[in-house]
């Protein structure tokens, strides 16, 4: 079977260019319209400023974090294991933010390809919100160990601990021990069922040990969990919280322990 590959080019390309359409807007800017969405199907903010030098500035108008703003927090997108990603993102694709608003300076010769890179880098920006569950569970606990510094000195916070004088204490590790209370704090992070069934394990173990200790459960999200997996930790646990995002309960809670 012959391809021509000249035609299919030429399909691609008239394709492409029937879905992209410039409209003049005020103060001189051209608004863009191309196929990119957002999974609601609203298109992307896409804008061009024509710069004094030549050339374009591709822009957001801030669009891009304003949206992502209606159901997140911002601070914990540059932060972190999102912080990370977010800074390679702007790192591969050259991009600029400023005060909110991503953008990226293109010759006028290039102004397609950058468009595109654009568009690419506005699809990734948004995906940190849906990162997968690797990364999902690595952000939970960057998370909760924030959120636990801000209540407690950051000194009295030891990760990854192993019970002193407790019997296979590396199969048994606690996420979170908090010194400074009156009895230890055994503080455990839970973002999968995979990690409440664990959770429960140890501190059943921590349990018949005999060992004097006070634990908290804090979940990612315990509506996403079985109720018979939170049973389970409820009969295990001496205190749980249902999400990182109970500030209050987690603040009254620790305070508890005093």
């Amino acid at each position: 079977m012959t391809v021509n590959v000249a035609a299919i080019q030429k399909a691609i390309c008239a394709s492409l260019c029937a879905d992209v359409r410039v409209v003049q807007q005020e103060g001189g800017l051209l608004y863009v319209g191309t196929p990119f969405t957002f999974g609601d199907g609203d298109a992307y903010a896409i804008y061009l400023d024509a710069l004094p030098t030549g050339g374009f500035r591709i822009t957001d108008l801030g669009g891009t974090l304003m949206r992502l703003s209606y159901d997140n927090d911002l601070a914990k997108l540059k932060e972190g294991t999102r912080g990370r990603v977010f800074r390679q993102i702007v790192a591969e694709i050259g991009l600029q933010e400023e005060d909110g608003e991503f953008y990226l300076d293109s010759p006028a010769d290039q102004l397609g390809a950058g468009i595109f890179r654009f568009g690419q880098a506005i699809t990734r920006v948004h995906d940190l919100t849906f990162l997968n569950q690797v990364r999902v569970k690595s952000a939970f606990y960057e998370d909760l160990k924030r959120k636990l510094a801000a209540c407690v000195h950051a000194d009295s916070i030891h990760e990854h601990y192993l019970v002193p004088d407790l019997a296979d204490a590396a199969n048994y590790p606690v996420d979170f021990y908090v010194a400074g209370f009156s009895r230890p704090l055994y503080l455990f992070g839970v973002a999968t069922r995979e990690k409440a069934m664990l959770t429960t394990i140890i501190l059943q173990h921590l349990n018949a040990a005999k060992l004097d200790f006070r634990s908290m459960v804090v979940f990612q999200n315990s509506a996403e969990m079985p109720a018979r997996d939170i049973s389970r930790l409820m009969n295990a646990a001496n205190d749980m919280i249902s999400s990182l995002d109970a500030d209050e309960a987690f603040e009254r809670k620790l305070r508890a322990f005093v």
